[in-house]
């Protein structure tokens, strides 16, 4: 990875306490930077489009809508993002809509949660 370039993350969850430990685990991996947050799909989808970040973290069950309804309006303008959904309700329909929708991963916040980090330093690395 080129260490001049941070990779920036956008995190997305209507948990504030949630926002806080994603930021958080974001500044536990070097060379990567939060660029955003948002509880809310309008917030998210207005700020996603904004900073075009390296990957965003993104929380399924969100006030006022879904992860599913930031992703359908956010890949087709920026499919370059790197999408890390994450959930507490880990349905196989969810995971397959997500998908569907330009995911490039779904973690159960219960038992993937662990995979965030390096997830992030591939997004990165994609993206340098």
């Amino acid at each position: 990875m080129n260490s001049r370039h941070l990779t920036s993350v956008y995190v997305v969850d209507d948990l504030p306490a949630m926002r806080e430990r994603l930021c958080a685990l974001v500044g536990e991996v070097s060379n990567t930077e939060v660029v955003g947050t948002a509880g809310t799909p309008a917030d998210a989808i207005a700020g996603v489009l904004e900073m075009r970040p390296d990957c965003v973290l993104l929380d399924y069950q969100l006030e006022g809508g879904t992860g599913l309804d930031v992703l359908r309006a956010v890949h087709p303008k920026a499919p370059e993002v790197v999408f890390v959904v994450l959930t507490n309700n880990a349905l196989p329909q969810y995971r397959r809509a997500c998908f569907a929708a330009g995911a490039q991963h779904f973690l159960d916040k219960a038992t993937e949660f662990d995979q965030v980090r390096d997830l992030i330093r591939q997004a990165g690395a994609t993206r340098n």
